[in-house]
Parts: structure tokens; sequence; C-alpha cells
């Protein structure tokens, strides 16, 4: 056998190795960057167990600050609407216009808030601040009461199982309908008219 048939194979061999070796390098990365990309970030998850709301019973209490000044429900002598947003929520987002016609159609004869219910903020790993949901307000135009909950306690007594949960207290302070997600304003309306 000459010596220029022994180099070849392992020449050929040679190749194969870089070549297995480049193609596990590429993988393992696309492994790593899809698990790193997809992992939830742990903000998304401190309110863990959705609350759970009956119709009829006491509403939990809760005070905030809002863009509007302090809200305290013990205070509220008339029914209460309350939202649990996320500032990176979609539905959310397309909710406000909604959220702001019936707060000028009801103004005077219900308590509307809107309080976050996610440390997660908009960008969707950084944590949410005040600046967050004072952005929120300031770019979609909210004009009804909305506040920043650092704790997280409203949405640990009243966060359904998504955002947006809305729920509408009658005026003694017991829970009159809970909804999750976008409503329709006419459902919406219908909602508040029953406890009105």
């Amino acid at each position: 056998m000459s010596t220029q048939s022994r180099r070849k194979p392992q020449a050929t061999d040679r190749k194969k190795f870089y070549l297995y070796a480049a193609i596990g390098l590429v993988v393992i990365i696309a492994i790593v960057g899809v698990g790193l990309g997809s992992r939830v970030p742990k903000a998304a998850t401190d309110v863990a167990t959705p609350a759970v709301l009956t119709v009829g019973q006491p509403a939990p209490e809760f005070s905030v600050s809002s863009t509007n000044g302090p809200f305290d429900l013990a205070t509220q002598t008339g029914p209460v609407f309350l939202e649990v947003f996320a500032t990176w929520c979609p539905h959310c987002q397309a909710e406000v216009p909604t959220l702001n016609a019936l707060n000028e159609k009801y103004k005077g004869k219900i308590g509307f808030v809107a309080v976050s219910g996610s440390s997660r903020a908009g960008d969707g790993t950084s944590p949410e601040s005040q600046a967050d949901v004072i952005s929120f307000a300031q770019q979609l135009h909210v004009t009804y009461p909305i506040a920043y909950d650092h704790d997280l306690a409203v949405a640990k007594k009243y966060l359904g199982g998504g955002f947006p949960t809305l729920v509408l207290i009658d005026k003694n302070h017991k829970i009159a309908k809970v909804l999750e997600g976008e409503v329709a304003q006419a459902d919406l309306d219908k909602a508040i008219a029953a406890v009105l």
C-alpha cells in the first residue's frame, strides 16, 4: 500500500470529523437559543394561582394610589368597576377605548380603577415599574384611574385566569360579575346596568 493511499482515508476521516463537530455545535447552539428564548421569566409567574371569585361573595378589600389619587374600596359608596391588567397584554391595550367610553358614560355613578397585575414590564423581560404603568396610560390615552401595584396584592385577590380580568362590585361591596379577556362594550354596558 502506498503512502498516498493511506493519507486519503485519514484526510477524509478528518474532514468528516470537523463536519460532524460543526453540525453538532450548531445544533447545541440552536437548542440553547430556543431554550433561553422560550423560557418564561420568573416575574410572569408571580401570581401563580388564579383568584377564585364567586358572584355574591364579599369583595376582598384593597386600596391603591391611582392616577386620580387614592382609591380605597372601603370608602366607595357606589358600585366599582375593577380591571386587573398587564401593560404587555394586547387584549388590555385593545380594551382601553372601551373602558375610556364607559368611564365617561358612567362618571359619578360607578367608580372605575385599573390596577397592574403583572410584575413583568411591557418588554416582556424586565420588572414592571410605576413608570411602565404611567407610560401605558400616556401612550394609550387612558382617561380612567390607573394604578401600579408593586406587591401584586390586588392581582392576588382578583386576577382570574388571564388578563384583563374585569370585576364588577356592587354598592354593598359584593362581587356582582367577573369577566376575562376583551369584552364588547355592549356586554359591559349590560353588566354595569345590572349593578346600578
